[in-house]
């Protein structure tokens, strides 16, 4: 190897160290050479900018996660609501016992009722999970749907009793069907609202809505049986859920006081 050879071949290794140095040298550093160098920099320009659209990708991510939370205030009282509706709808079936009606429509609306008490205490629960939002809007159809089978049961009760010539039954019956469909179609507007992102008011509008039509629905239970403690119970259950259903609204909305917040002990009721 001639001389010569060997000065080329150092030269070469020398070229060879300072590549690495330039490959992993930092986008926004600045050098003054030549106009090699320029074309260096320009050349990580585009990784500058793919970085910035992974951090605003992140940052639409995190948007949408937080919108999550805006749910959990209105999850211990429906939570609430959903207990003390199934109960009343179990009393309800033990009032048709009491009636001889077990077995007939009257009944299988209040199966109805309880089986949408349970949806909706599983949907507050849901409610606290920042990763449950599709679990929230399938328990809340879910009720929503047993309510309008319990309207279907209604009318069959109805015709039950119109069969047997209970004409004052039939027509408390009859009363029945109208806040109960009603409920069943705000509860489904609660979680229609919850998949299209709405605002966390028109939501809470609708559970409010839902709460009203479900007061309607328990001065009707009451006039099936006055004399009936069963039927004075069912009632008192599906005013307490209707209430709680109205707080989680209110609650959701942020239209809640201090003054208005249980204090001490009174949580307790229901």
């Amino acid at each position: 190897m001639t001389l010569s050879c060997y000065f080329r071949c150092i030269q070469l290794l020398s070229l060879a160290a300072l590549v690495p140095a330039f490959a992993f040298a930092p986008s926004s550093q600045t050098i003054r050479t030549n106009s090699n160098v320029g074309a260096i920099t320009t050349i990580f320009t585009p990784i500058q900018s793919s970085q910035n659209q992974y951090y605003k990708s992140s940052t639409r991510r995190l948007s949408s996660t937080t919108q999550l939370y805006s749910l959990k205030p209105a999850a211990l009282p429906l939570m609430d609501s959903g207990k003390a509706l199934a109960r009343s709808g179990e009393l309800l079936i033990d009032l048709t016992s009491q009636l001889n009606l077990y077995g007939g429509g009257l009944s299988a609306a209040g199966a109805n009722i309880r089986n949408c008490g349970d949806c909706l205490a599983q949907a507050g629960a849901s409610c606290r999970m920042k990763t449950a939002q599709e679990l929230v809007i399938d328990e809340l159809r879910e009720g929503s749907d047993c309510l309008r089978e319990g309207t279907d049961k209604l009318g069959r009760a109805v015709e039950e009793s119109e069969v047997d010539g209970n004409v004052v039954l039939r027509d408390k019956i009859e009363k029945m069907i109208l806040p109960m469909k009603q409920t069943s179609l705000f509860l489904e507007e609660v979680g229609a609202s919850i998949l299209q992102k709405e605002s966390t008011g028109v939501i809470a509008s609708h559970l409010i809505s839902a709460g009203e039509a479900l007061l309607l629905l328990s001065m009707t239970v009451q006039e099936l049986d006055e004399k009936s403690e069963d039927g004075k119970l069912s009632a008192q259950r599906m005013v307490y859920a209707s209430e709680q259903m109205i707080l989680a609204g209110k609650e959701l909305k942020g239209d809640m006081k201090d003054d208005d917040k249980p204090k001490g002990k009174g949580w307790i009721k229901g």
